[in-house]
């Protein structure tokens, strides 16, 4: 039986109240009616999201199913979304940003781009999986693994730590994907618990290891599965939703946690802030607290595999517990000087 704590979704609530014009004891307009259709005009608002269309459309389209509320969604990778937004300022025509990772969250909030969200939403996430200052929310955890070819190597023979993958033992069979949030945010969390210098080392010693470079983590996964390379950097729930598909004892790639603690062993978060100059968009907000409402919760769950980030929901079966992984050295928000880690990567060749 799943334990649960269901959020009290005021925002949404509202929404729905207002625009529907719903009446207590009035089957016809009874939101908790099953027959009941949304209202035909509930507002609309404007979504950039870092997070690929085929993960979270299934969810904006049950949003919209079940609120009535139009989003107009603009997909693309969360850097490059993340620097087009610093470059709109005020004048973007996005409302929400949904971040593949707080890196570029908390980039957005230091440049005083996001609105202050309500307490309810800001305290609906415990510390450290989330903002300090209510600008974004966390939704959703994701490890850093290293995904292996486990026709190759058992578990047991690989290194537990990072460096032991870029002492030359693993020369030309390592997958990256040095473009993509997750990595950069990823060495981001390097610097800021080992220091520039010794992550600046390890992308040096990772650029001479005759790597393989691909998109994205997915892509990684795909090599590894084939066999076209031995190991990659990616997170967690990509190996579980294609061995749900296929089945576990179909997979060739099998996934390795390096010790809690280590910096290639960070649990990020994905998350959703409120544009500044949306902080009155109801419909922006209702989706926004729709991602951290058991609805939203449960589908990053049970469709994505990564860890619910509201108490009181069950996390994925067979992921190791979330509190085995974390590192209390880091601070997520810690994690908002991207231009610097992008900086370093061109200058190691990476970018």
């Amino acid at each position: 039986m799943r334990a649960r704590r269901l959020l009290a979704p005021a925002a949404l609530t509202a929404v729905i109240a207002l625009m529907a014009g719903c009446a207590t004891g009035d089957p016809s307009t009874d939101p908790a009616d099953p027959t009941t259709a949304p209202p035909a005009d509930a507002g609309s608002f404007t979504l950039y999201s870092g997070r690929d269309e085929a993960l979270v459309q299934p969810l904006i389209d049950q949003f919209t199913a079940e609120t009535g509320i139009a989003v107009e969604v603009r997909y693309g990778n969360t850097a490059e979304l993340g620097a087009l937004l610093l470059e709109e300022g005020e004048a973007t025509p996005a409302d929400v940003f949904l971040s593949q990772d707080a890196g570029a969250l908390g980039a957005l909030s230091a440049a005083d781009l996001f609105a202050p969200l309500p307490d309810d939403i800001a305290g609906a996430v415990p510390q450290g999986f989330t903002s300090t200052d209510g600008s974004w929310v966390g939704v959703t955890g994701r490890a850093r693994v290293v995904v292996y070819d486990g026709e190759q190597y058992d578990d047991a023979d690989l290194p537990n730590t990072i460096d032991g993958y870029v002492d030359g033992s693993f020369d030309g069979t390592i997958g990256v994907a040095p473009t993509n949030a997750s990595f950069q945010s990823a060495i981001t969390a390097h610097r800021v618990l080992e220091g520039d210098e010794a992550a600046e080392q390890w992308l040096t010693d990772l650029q001479a290891a005759n790597l393989e470079i691909f998109d994205g983590n997915g892509a990684i996964l795909t090599a590894v599965n084939e066999g076209v390379v031995d190991t990659g950097l990616i997170n967690h729930y990509y190996w579980y939703r294609q061995a749900a598909e296929v089945g576990a004892e179909n997979m060739r790639a099998q996934l390795k946690y390096l010790e809690a603690g280590d910096p290639g062993s960070i649990v990020n978060v994905t998350g959703a802030g409120i544009m500044a100059g949306s902080a009155d968009n109801a419909a922006a907000l209702a989706f926004v607290e729709y991602l951290i409402s058991e609805a939203g919760q449960d589908y990053f769950v049970e469709q994505i595999f990564e860890y619910p980030l509201v108490p009181g929901i069950a996390e994925p079966e067979g992921v190791p517990p979330l509190e085995s992984l974390l590192n209390p050295e880091l601070d997520l928000s810690d994690l908002d000087d991207l231009s610097t880690t992008q900086e370093m990567l061109a200058r190691v060749g990476l970018i």
